[in-house]
């Protein structure tokens, strides 16, 4: 069995509860516990993966499929002894107010798997037993494994809550005590990333003695094990393996991902899906890497802070040059959110100071109180190196920054969840996806399929066109390619004079000359 742990609302310490087992269960299981975080969260499953050494996996049905939730949480927690899935906001808040889509309540309930309600016991007592039973009853298809009392002042109070609770039989799990608090820091965008928290050791040890002294663990490890589970193999047989047709003596298509404190906002199946896809994942760092990978053939930029690093982004200048340079020759790019603001001329932080940029994109990404967030359902409007006009995908957008300028052709024509139309936005070319829009690769693996093949493709004409000036190209697609490759980065109004160019084709050794026609 998997326990779902929800809580009555946001705020009610349901992540520290989360930790608190893990880091319990982690010290007596090392690498056996697998966890889960319903909903688009980056954060809370990087917690996950310092704590079990495993890395945290998103169960979202909008950005996905309830099909691929439930193949993904299958397939991951058959291979552990133990698993735990932390829910988001309050036990049934969606995606709207209209229903439970996408809530802890829907995860569960699509998983038919038991509840550990955390609950906020300060100020309260005999009323606490009304908020149970109200959880409780609420959705009677819901199974519950009983609750956790967090914020207990003393020992009368718990009493009280324990005679309260009583006549509804659920078991109390655990206690923790108003005084045992644990702090995270947080900013503008939740908990900080456990990158930037160099004392963390020292919290998640706390926490392990915490959950070791505060929970019932004669009930709680059996439901925490992991088992086989029935009614969740209806999934699509494309799910289990992806069918990418590579020629054995094909090499790997490397791809630089950029990690590090400023870009750490990527899912681990996303990674999963790329590796199935015939890429090689090679990590750098836009902080502190002076030069960009060997042997690349393109560039991801994923999420993340580049507005707290803006300073020591800006003044790693050598890099900054070597990205700019890689897109010019036609390096295939795809950045999301942060990293689309990494390749703006300028980033404004919340102090209002300008950092130069890579400059790539003609624009100014500026930070601003206002927050966007929200589901997307975008449906392309400009083909892209991995999508195709008319493709419709669900993205995910979280951010307080906003661009100074618009694209004139921008890739996603979006509509909130609720269908209303929302706006347009992405910048592209042959060679560049940069967009807000966060993307799970699940349910869209056709996309990054078509992706290795067009990094193989526009890698072998980007840089043969540039290196050599007799360059025919072979198909009418390369063609429409080097007609924009030729132009530079002229599609947003941008030139690039072609030294620049041509010290990216000397720079770049191309190893993908011949894996275009090996997919």
């Amino acid at each position: 069995m998997t326990l779902v742990i929800a809580g009555e609302r946001s705020g009610v310490g349901k992540t520290t509860v989360t930790l608190a087992l893990l880091a319990a269960l982690a010290r007596c299981h090392p690498g056996q516990v697998q966890t889960f975080k319903v909903g688009p969260d980056y954060i809370d499953p990087m917690f996950h993966q310092f704590v079990t050494g495993r890395p945290g996996r998103n169960l979202d049905p909008v950005l996905t499929s309830e099909a691929y939730v439930k193949w993904c949480f299958q397939k991951h927690s058959q291979t552990a002894n133990y698993a735990l899935i932390e829910g988001v906001m309050g036990l049934f808040d969606g995606a709207t107010g209209a229903h439970d889509w996408a809530s802890t309540a829907h995860i569960a309930r699509l998983l038919n798997l038991p509840i550990l309600l955390v609950v906020n016991c300060s100020s309260t007592s005999r009323s606490l037993a009304a908020i149970v039973h109200g959880y409780t009853s609420f959705d009677r298809r819901l199974k519950f494994a009983g609750v956790v009392l967090n914020r207990v002042a003393s020992d009368r109070h718990l009493e009280l809550l324990q005679a309260a609770l009583a006549p509804l039989n659920i078991p109390i799990l655990g206690v923790l005590r108003r005084q045992v608090e644990i702090s995270i820091p947080d900013r503008h965008l939740g908990l900080i990333p456990t990158a930037e928290l160099p004392q963390l050791h020292a919290t998640i040890d706390r926490l392990a003695e915490i959950g070791a002294q505060n929970f019932d663990w004669s009930q709680l490890e059996s439901l925490l094990t992991a088992a086989e589970l029935s009614g969740l193999t209806d999934d699509p047989t494309a799910m289990a393996t992806l069918p990418v047709e590579r020629s054995p003596s094909a090499p790997p298509l490397r791809l630089g991902v950029a990690r590090d404190r400023a870009f750490s906002f990527y899912y681990a199946d996303n990674f999963d899906w790329l590796r199935a896809a015939g890429f090689e994942l090679v990590e750098w760092s836009p902080l502190s890497d002076r030069t960009l990978p060997e042997q690349i053939c393109g560039l991801y930029f994923g999420g993340g802070f580049p507005e707290v690093f803006a300073a020591e982004l800006s003044e790693n200048g050598a890099v900054r040059q070597a990205v700019q340079a890689a897109i010019a020759a036609g390096m295939p790019t795809y950045a999301e959110c942060g990293g689309l603001m990494y390749l703006c001329t300028h980033l404004i932080d919340f102090e209002v100071h300008s950092y130069p940029m890579v400059g790539s994109l003609p624009a100014i990404a500026q930070m601003g109180a206002r927050l966007t967030l929200g589901y997307r359902q975008a449906t392309v409007q400009q083909a892209t190196p991995l999508l195709t006009i008319g493709d419709v995908v669900w993205g995910h957008e979280f951010h307080h920054s906003r661009l100074d300028v618009h694209p004139e052709a921008p890739i996603f024509s979006l509509r909130n969840y609720d269908g209303t139309q929302s706006s347009t936005e992405g910048w592209r070319s042959p060679q560049l996806h940069a967009s807000y829009l966060h993307l799970h690769f699940g349910d869209n693996w056709q996309c990054w399929r078509g992706g290795a093949i067009a990094v193989g493709n526009i890698s072998k004409v980007a840089l043969s066109a540039h290196i050599q000036d007799n360059y025919i190209p072979e198909s009418e697609d390369e063609r429409f390619l080097i007609k924009g490759l030729d132009s530079g980065a002229s599609h947003f109004g941008v030139t690039v004079p072609h030294s620049a160019s041509s010290r990216c084709a000397s720079t770049f050794p191309n190893p993908c000359s011949q894996a275009g026609s090996g997919i």
